[in-house]
């Protein structure tokens, strides 16, 4: 989950109602731009919470309306040298196939179906 704001959550909702922060809203400007960080970290295959943000690498989500009413959405994630030795696992991780892209064609998929 997202709070749509600067200095707002990102975080996840476990079934047994627990939330986990994963990030916080870095810069929020509706609607063209989102920065988040993402303040989960890497030793070895098992992923953490860093509450340190200066480990936090960020990524940004950018829309840009296109001349035939369709909307371009742009995502970058970097930084991924400032989880230090745990940047290479949050890489790989984030680039595999249940990473960012399985997420963001689950977002395309509901966009189109909205």
């Amino acid at each position: 989950m997202l709070e749509p704001r600067t200095g707002g959550r990102y975080y996840e909702r476990g079934v047994d109602g627990s939330e986990c922060d994963w990030g916080r809203v870095l810069v929020c400007d509706p609607p063209h731009r989102i920065v988040v960080s993402w303040q989960i970290n890497a030793n070895d295959e098992t992923w953490f919470r860093d509450p340190d943000p200066a480990r936090a690498s960020e990524f940004e989500v950018t829309f840009t309306g296109e001349p035939d009413g369709q909307t371009r959405v742009e995502f970058e994630h970097r930084h991924f040298e400032r989880h230090g030795a745990g940047g290479a696992g949050i890489h790989a991780g984030v680039s595999s196939s249940g990473g960012w892209a399985t997420i963001l064609d689950s977002y395309a998929k509901a966009a189109a179906a909205a």
